[in-house]
């Protein structure tokens, strides 16, 4: 049993006393005489376990969700000199980190597991046997897995030679394993190397002691793959703040409860801190589980975890904590449950398994957020997606395209004596147009782009409504694009970003495109129906930002909307229109949203006069100018399907 409170390597070969580890785990309350009694063990734990259904080990190594699993301390199950052997819960975790790996689009995916030592609790040979027994599990499945040493697996540094734990669970068990990477010569600490969301990952699984020999060993394997993202695992690094009697551990502060062992100093001055690469540690050893964060020399996060279960009920039970990752979200979920507990039947369980099936505490269930390219930025410099021509861009039927990257220098006004060319080659060129009494720079080119952007610029206008001021874009009069009416359909894109401190009342309802001429003269009416407003506008609403495009078909008297979700501030965003000539949907970045109306909309009614951009008209008079950049505009006449999207490859 690893002691927070003073055990050393004696102790692995003594054994000490069981103790009471059950001690801080408390019986379950109201409904627990329903249960099965204390002691009972579950129905199927004389079974042969081999026997229950195993999957395939087949995790997806694209997707951008993935699991880690990593299971701490199983030496209670395995103390072949008290002859007190018990592989049954440990199997079960191996039986679900095989069956959650990613076999018919498991959401879990799986990718490996890392254990964290203390595999047995006397280090004796027979408990090795037994211990390398239940392994063959995953390696029969060519399973992705780590383990290391830990105090009562071995006594000394990583030089102290050959060991039941080396002859057993040592590098040559890997030898046969796509993801080992290596080992340094004392074969104590191996290096490992698996892939998960298109790009791989580099695991160290450091013994319970590294010698500066381990160390250097360490540094080099880092030093050899410059561009992996690291996580280090060892039997400790940082221990619990609270005393093991507290249960269950909510006090204090759930994500600052863990500080650094003096050896655990070692190893962050030693390894991490000058290592960027770096990012997660993971440790067991002691109990209660809990983390902290420490700025590396690079002034970067790293998060350092303990988790370990070994002084709850059956010794952990094989108990798996499941760091979930999600580089689509930038958060990193984690949860702990026991598999061999959630295979009993629920009515098979006793009190003190009812409880301990998932643990629900702030320690044990919590997420992370973590920006994974910023954090891997130094080591994995962020990839720019390079501009491309115009002429990748024009799909079949594009009408007009505008682009702001053949503008003035970043931060200068646009003049009226400045065009921005429709690139599509139909004359539906852009002028400037401003609100009397409006300041020079209401209009203004900028650098800033949507990472996904053809064209790496925009225009920033700076309008608003109290007082009206601004400036915008719009095509002249004999604009080819004026008259249509897009009968087989239409796809209208653009890229935007509102800035902070947008205000409701000032700037909702400010067009990002809108097309000039009144819904009354276009002989509108019925309802929702404002017959002084535009026949079409892309805006932003005055309620959260959200997109919403409003237009009058050829085929109804009354508007078709799309309703777009709420835009953060500071945010690029990527919008579409699309219309199939019969129905009409709303995408933000590539995303349909919920509110696409069912109504038949065929086409955009057409008073024959110019489109704005930027600009809004109520009543014959334009009454509102966008505030925030605008990038790219395209306008098809046809319905493109995603792919084809400006963001599109």
């Amino acid at each position: 049993m690893c002691d927070p409170h003073g055990a050393d390597e004696a102790s692995a070969k003594t054994g000490p006393n069981r103790r009471t580890f059950l001690r801080t785990a408390g019986l379950a309350g109201a409904g627990a005489a329903a249960l099965a009694p204390l002691g009972a063990l579950p129905a199927f734990a004389a079974d042969n376990q081999q026997q229950r259904n195993i999957g395939r080990w087949n995790p997806d190594p694209d997707s951008l969700q993935f699991t880690l699993a990593v299971m701490p301390d199983t030496q209670f199950l395995y103390w072949g000199s008290q002859n007190s052997i018990n592989s049954l819960p440990q199997e079960e975790s191996f039986r679900y980190v095989i069956n959650n790996s990613g076999n018919d689009g498991n959401p879990n995916n799986i990718v490996f597991m890392a254990h964290l030592g203390d595999l047995t609790q006397d280090a004796d040979p027979s408990s090795f046997q037994a211990v390398g027994k239940a392994f063959e599990m995953l390696d029969s499945r060519n399973v992705a897995y780590s383990v290391l040493a830990g105090n009562h697996d071995v006594s000394g540094d990583d030089t102290r030679g050959s060991t039941p734990y080396l002859q057993t669970m040592g590098p040559q068990r890997f030898a046969r394993s796509k993801t080992f990477a290596g080992a340094d010569p004392s074969g104590y600490n191996t290096a490992h190397i698996f892939q998960a969301a298109g790009r791989e990952w580099l695991l160290l699984a450091m013994d319970w002691r590294v010698s500066a020999q381990g160390f250097a060993w360490a540094n080099q394997v880092i030093k050899d793959h410059p561009k992996l993202p690291v996580i280090l695992t060892s039997h400790e690094i940082v221990g619990s703040i609270y005393d093991d009697n507290v249960y269950p551990y909510e006090s204090g502060d759930p994500e600052n409860n863990a500080v650094f062992t003096g050896y655990g100093e070692q190893v962050w001055q030693n390894l991490i801190t000058n290592n960027d690469q770096i990012f997660l540690t993971l440790n067991g050893h002691f109990w209660p589980p809990g983390r902290v964060t420490r700025q590396n020399a690079a002034g970067h996060d790293v998060h350092l975890h303990i988790t370990n279960y070994q002084n709850r009920y059956f010794g952990g039970g094989g108990m798996l904590r499941l760091y979930h990752f999600d580089l689509a979200r930038n958060t990193i979920d984690v949860e702990t449950l026991s598999p061999w507990i959630l295979a009993q039947e629920p009515e098979q369980r006793n009190a003190l398994a009812a409880q301990e099936a998932r643990l629900t505490t702030s320690v044990d269930n919590f997420s992370m957020a973590i920006d994974f390219e910023q954090r891997f930025s130094s080591f994995i410099p962020v990839t720019t997606r390079p501009a491309r021509p115009a002429n990748k861009v024009l799909v079949p039927g594009t009408l007009a395209y505008w682009r702001f990257d053949q503008g003035g220098a970043n931060g200068t006004p646009v003049t009226g004596s400045q065009q921005v060319r429709d690139l599509s080659g139909h004359g539906n060129d852009l002028t400037l147009l401003s609100v009397p009494g409006s300041a020079a720079d209401a209009l203004t080119w900028s650098d800033d782009h949507h990472p996904d952007q053809p064209g790496h610029a925009s225009v920033r206008f700076a309008g608003g409504r109290n007082p009206l001021h601004g400036a915008y874009l719009t095509t002249g009069q004999q604009a080819p694009l004026n008259a249509e009416t897009f009968a087989r359909g239409y796809t209208i894109e653009t890229f935007i970003k509102i800035p902070l401190g947008w205000d409701a009342g000032n700037n909702g309802w400010a067009s990002v495109l809108s097309r000039w001429g009144e819904a009354g003269k276009a002989g509108k009416s019925g309802r929702n129906t404002d017959p002084q407003e535009p026949v079409a506008t892309l805006s932003i609403s005055n309620n959260g930002r959200e997109p919403q495009f409003n237009c009058y078909p050829l085929n109804n008297t009354y508007p078709t909307t799309n309703w777009g979700h709420g835009l953060v501030e500071n945010t690029w965003w990527h919008l579409a229109v699309v219309n199939d000539g019969r129905h009409t949907m709303l995408y933000v970045e590539g995303a349909p949203v919920v509110d696409n109306p069912s109504t038949i909309s065929v086409g955009i009614t057409s008073l024959g006069l110019p489109w704005l951009l930027g600009g809004h008209e109520y009543g014959g008079a334009i009454d509102m100018v966008f505030l925030g950049w605008i990038g790219d505009v395209r306008i098809v006449n046809r319905p493109l399907s995603i792919p084809e999207f400006m963001t599109g490859k």
